[in-house]
């Protein structure tokens, strides 16, 4: 798994935590996930290209590094990749945006598209793409290979938990891209979710379970 990366910080393990208790309010966790999004943005963004620009401080004029948020692209797994978004923009708020739209079939656990926009130029640009669970894979895999239709520069995965079954679709289908993830849970179960997980992402950061 050379190209998984676990983000074990501290205060992303903490967060983690919290979340993952079933009498996490609404409001909690949808708080938390913004925070421990923000969290792993400085991870998965720790390798990205700079800039030189020339600028003026107080006393002189310097050369100084910048990163150019334009040529990024957060790509969001609708509707739940949705509660990673914020915090990743609260890093990089220059960074464009893109959205997948996927679901589940219920009885296959195939990922049927339903939506698709994204930003002009593609190719220019890096790509990372946040979905809160990589459970049985099928959704990141299908919304990479969508992705790479566009040949962007790169593209990276981010997701709170993943499982082995997860990581394996992903292997299998996607080599070349790497995975951040806060954790990697024991396994499925028979209806697709991550065990011990934390529920339904989507359910929990919109209140709809």
């Amino acid at each position: 798994m050379s190209n998984v990366h676990l983000i074990d910080h501290p205060l992303v393990q903490h967060k983690l935590t919290l979340m993952r208790r079933k009498d996490a309010s609404t409001n909690t966790f949808r708080r938390l996930l913004n925070e421990l999004s923000s969290l792993m943005a400085y991870e998965v963004t720790r390798d990205m290209a700079m800039q030189e620009i020339e600028i003026e401080t107080p006393l002189e004029t310097m050369r100084s590094n910048v990163i150019d948020g334009k040529k990024l692209v957060f790509v969001s797994i609708l509707r739940a990749g949705n509660g990673i978004l914020e915090g990743m923009l609260n890093i990089v708020p220059g960074a464009r945006v893109g959205h997948v739209g996927l679901y589940r079939d219920p009885k296959t656990l195939v990922a049927v598209e339903y939506y698709f926009k994204m930003p002009s130029e593609m190719h220019e640009r890096d790509i990372i793409v946040v979905d809160p669970m990589l459970a049985t894979g099928n959704s990141a895999s299908a919304a990479v290979e969508r992705l790479k239709e566009l040949n962007p520069k790169s593209i990276k995965f981010v997701c709170l938990l993943t499982c082995p079954e997860g990581i394996a679709t992903m292997q299998k289908e996607h080599p070349d891209v790497p995975i951040y993830t806060a954790a990697i849970d024991r396994q499925l179960n028979e209806h697709g979710y991550i065990l011990p997980g934390l529920g339904d992402a989507g359910d929990r950061i919109f209140g709809t379970k």
